[in-house]
């Protein structure tokens, strides 16, 4: 059954499952790139929304769905952090769990976003699509419209960067290798 025909022909079943099955993973691409959950939710909300347009480009036999919507969100949310200046950048408030040990997790997961965040825009994106939500790297050059050589040296300046980032939490890193 062509769920998206289905979708735009007005079937809320069929758009609650659409919305159900990549709700989650285009959430977390769009919070990781933007740092913002308001901005993720309405980034997400727009892309099924102009899925249901008439004037939306979706072609099933070009892509599959999962990468046109990747690339939904990818391109909503570089739209809103160009237009955003640097100084309303959104944070999430501070986790304020008693235990030390989740007082320090907390503590490393904010430097790992603060870290992600900092990398360059196109290392960025090809991290979080690899890491976070394991797309394959063939899939990542598909949706950035990049060659798979390209993909793959992205990702290795931006591990690269997360660890020099990061380095203070492991200072015996090197030592072990």
């Amino acid at each position: 059954m062509d769920w998206v025909k289905a979708a735009r022909d007005g079937g809320e079943n069929a758009l609650l499952r659409l919305f159900d099955e990549h709700h989650l993973p285009l959430f977390r691409f769009a919070w990781r790139l933007t740092g913002s959950t308001a901005d993720a939710e309405d980034i997400v909300q727009e892309c099924f929304l102009s899925l249901l347009r008439s004037d939306c480009r979706y072609d099933a036999r070009r892509t599959s769905l999962r990468t046109y919507l990747f690339g939904a969100v990818r391109n909503q949310a570089l739209k809103r952090l160009r237009s955003r200046s640097p100084e309303s950048a959104e944070t999430e408030p501070v986790d304020s769990r008693s235990p030390e040990s989740e007082a320090l997790r907390d503590e490393l997961e904010k430097s790992v976003e603060r870290a992600v965040m900092q990398l360059p825009e196109n290392q960025r994106e090809v991290l979080l699509l690899a890491h976070y939500e394991q797309l394959p790297l063939a899939e990542i050059a598909e949706l950035l419209e990049l060659e798979l050589g390209a993909v793959k040296s992205r990702l290795q300046r931006a591990r690269a960067t997360l660890k020099e980032l990061l380095a203070a939490y492991a200072p015996d890193a090197e030592r072990s290798q």
